[in-house]
């Protein structure tokens, strides 16, 4: 036989299943989520919750004066289920509050491409990449010759000033640097060879100041009878510039001699802009 006790017991926990099912599949959705609170509040005020059961219950017999007994048993399986219930309710709505706000942050997060903000201002940034670099032109230069140094005797005597056209594509501001892909091979043997940075030499709208071109100053690389060298004795020739050491192991830079040697018309794969460290401030009376 089943006691009163025992079948308000049983009609408690089916009622706390069928719940929990629904709940557990409302959890799935944000939406359910929004629903979570009223389905739970619902529950809790329907009949055959917690409170009525410990309250109306009626006692066995074989039971002590004053022990609820078997209908005190489930009138405490009933408080104990609802508070399961609600706890589990509250961590489902606090799950699916942590996915909204996942979306969320990550919908702030969405960056515009090719641009960063630095201090409050947005700047270009790798607007192109290695992968997928930039096809510029060598021109020439009304305003610096391309080398800007005397022979010294020294094997890296050389500084040259180049610039590129870039037809208004590579934007970048002063401070920032641009990559330059030579057709190699580097010291690893890839061809083409990894970019190589170089800091910019001339402001935002370039030494013509047509904001289409952009300018560096490159130090030709050159080593003697080094660690490395890219071109046995007898071996190295006259670059541009007419420098020669046929008579030592060589290792000539493998982007700066590229970018010195170059000349108008050459092409020339650009990349970036990037950089944030050498910015010009704002203040012009900052130093």
């Amino acid at each position: 036989r089943h006691t009163p006790g025992a079948i308000l017991a049983q009609g408690t926990w089916l009622n706390l299943t069928f719940a929990l099912l629904i709940l557990e599949a409302m959890a799935q959705t944000v939406v359910g989520a929004a629903l979570l609170g009223a389905a739970g509040t619902a529950f809790l005020a329907s009949p055959g919750s917690s409170g009525p059961v410990s309250q109306t219950a009626p006692s066995l017999r074989g039971t002590a004066p004053g022990n609820p007994g078997s209908a005190g048993s489930a009138g405490s399986a009933g408080v104990a289920g609802t508070a399961a219930l609600a706890s589990l309710a509250g961590i489902a709505m606090a799950a699916a509050g942590r996915r909204s706000g996942a979306t969320s942050c990550n919908a702030a997060a969405v960056k515009k491409k090719g641009v960063k903000v630095v201090h409050g201002k947005e700047i270009p940034w790798n607007l192109f990449s290695p992968k997928a670099p930039y096809q510029g032109k060598v021109i020439e230069n009304d305003f610096h010759p391309q080398t800007l140094t005397e022979p010294t005797g020294d094997a890296n005597w050389e500084t040259a000033h180049v610039t590129f056209d870039h037809g208004g594509k590579v934007p970048y501001i002063e401070g920032q640097s641009i990559g330059v892909i030579a057709p190699g091979p580097d010291k690893k043997g890839e061809q083409p060879a990894r970019i190589r940075l170089y800091s910019i030499a001339s402001s935002a709208v370039g030494d013509d100041q047509t904001s289409k071109t952009v300018s560096l100053c490159v130090k030709r690389v050159v080593e003697l009878d080094g660690k490395f060298s890219n071109r046995a004795k007898g071996e190295d020739k006259p670059d541009k510039a007419g420098t020669a050491f046929p008579d030592n192991e060589v290792y000539r830079g493998v982007c700066s001699n590229h970018i010195c040697d170059m000349t108008p018309g050459d092409e020339v794969l650009i990349t970036g802009p990037t950089g944030a460290e050498m910015l010009l401030p704002e203040d012009p009376e900052a130093n």
